[in-house]
């Protein structure tokens, strides 16, 4: 029987394609985020400081009502962003925890040893730093949890601008000590930041994870059961006074991170799939869509392409977009906006200022790479593969950008907008400086590579 040849034609992008690929583009690059962010900040510093102050307040000020009867919230949009909107972020950070512990730069002793023991250096050194300008008794106490933080974004962005100079062994130390960093600060808020417990409405959020733990070991994969029971997981531990960011976690902590085919069973799935849509090409018109027979067979791939990946890897690249480019930024413009005319004056003398700063600049980077010197030293942990300690203190500098979770923490440490702005101005010099020189230290350091 002879068959008909099919003539292939290239494909060419349609015009709708080639308008969004740029922006496409842009949301791909490990930079990008960190970008967003900063213009966001700005924007919010610009508006604070412009004739339409007042609005910038208000609207942050406005209540929204969700739900009804006595699932009715009704809060300011301030506190949605806060303690809704935020949860997201720390569901995100969860998965990447997860992974990172399970599978990734965390999964054994030897690959977790030296970025845990820079995360504590980098967390223990800066509250010191800061307790040593506002002792725990004083009104600015509260506050030392602020430069324990480092904003993966925005650190990972900077390396990302350095390009090829910086070796691959030297992102991942970074993204494990930034990941381990997180865990310590999510520890920090749910011991230190919780004031009051309902232990009812506790016990109801823990009821709820445990029917999500469940539902993990039966393998129910369909993302939906974990989000909307994860919606009344965070219902109840809004209403327990536990801090919502610990439900994020909690909830990424009972994801499904199995897959149901392994590598090779794929590829022979994949093979014979593949195999099956060229059998009945010659069934098929260059115009026309595929036949039958292909499209179940292209339904078929997809279906072994969702077993082959698990769910925590699918919900972490499909919220991980959101986080970046909209919830970030929102968050952003809603907390980093400070008068500089008024705040300025009294933050050059504020020693929360002082503190949040020194403990960003000087704490996180003596901090980082004084523990890490020590673990390598004693032989608990061994130097990332083609690293110096010249680059190693670059990075511990990088370690000082904690604008994201430190502007969070400030707003749970302090009620007292004068305190709240003097941290907020210590954040932002603090970590533009510490951005900056540890982007002028790895750029010295690493020009010849």
């Amino acid at each position: 029987m002879e068959h008909r040849s099919r003539t292939t034609h290239p494909l060419e992008n349609p015009p709708i394609e080639r308008i969004v690929r740029p922006f496409q583009d842009f949301i791909h690059k490990e930079a990008s985020g960190g970008i967003v962010l900063i213009l966001a900040a700005v924007a919010a510093l610009i508006w604070v400081n412009s004739p339409w102050e007042d609005s910038y307040h208000q609207l942050w000020e406005t209540h929204l009502k969700i739900g009804a009867g006595s699932f009715l919230l009704d809060m300011s949009l301030e506190h949605w962003i806060n303690d809704a909107l935020i949860v997201v972020f720390f569901f995100v950070v969860g998965l990447e925890i997860k992974r990172s512990i399970l599978v990734g730069e965390l999964s054994t002793p030897r690959r977790a040893a030296l970025p845990a023991i820079a995360a504590i250096g980098g967390m223990i050194v800066p509250a010191l730093v800061y307790l040593s300008f506002n002792s725990l008794g004083s009104e600015g106490g509260r506050g030392w949890g602020i430069p324990m933080a480092t904003d993966i974004a925005f650190a990972l962005g900077v390396l990302a601008l350095l390009g090829r100079r910086i070796p691959l062994s030297l992102k991942v130390f970074l993204s494990a000590f930034a990941i381990a960093d997180d865990m310590g600060a999510v520890a920090v808020i749910a011991v230190f930041f919780t004031d009051e417990i309902s232990w009812v409405n506790f016990g109801i959020a823990f009821g709820l994870l445990g029917v999500l733990l469940v539902a993990n070991r039966l393998d129910v994969r369909n993302p939906l059961p974990y989000i909307a029971v994860g919606v009344l997981v965070w219902y109840y531990f809004l209403l327990s006074g536990v801090h919502t960011t610990v439900a994020g976690v909690l909830l990424a902590s009972v994801v499904p991170i199995r897959v149901r085919l392994d590598a090779d069973s794929f590829y022979n799935r994949a093979r014979y799939l593949l195999d099956e849509f060229k059998r009945h090409d010659e069934d098929s018109n260059d115009m026309l869509p595929a036949t039958i027979e292909q499209r179940a067979a292209v339904q078929a791939l997809e279906t072994e392409c969702q077993h082959v990946e698990s769910p925590l890897q699918r919900m972490e690249h499909a919220f991980l977009p959101w986080v970046a480019f909209l919830i970030m930024p929102i968050f952003g413009l809603a907390n980093a906006g400070v008068s500089l005319d008024s705040g300025l004056g009294s933050a050059s003398t504020s020693s929360v200022t002082v503190g949040v700063f020194v403990g960003l600049v000087v704490g996180k980077s003596i901090g980082v790479t004084l523990l890490a010197w020590l673990a390598v030293r004693t032989g608990v942990a061994v130097m990332p593969q083609g690293v110096n300690w010249r680059q190693m203190f670059g990075v511990a500098l990088l370690g000082g950008i904690g604008f994201t979770v430190a502007l969070f923490i400030t707003s749970l440490a302090f009620a007292d907008d004068a305190l709240i702005a003097d941290a907020k101005i210590g954040i932002l010099a603090g970590s533009i400086v510490a951005g900056a020189g540890g982007w002028i230290v790895l750029r010295m350091t690493s020009s010849h590579n």
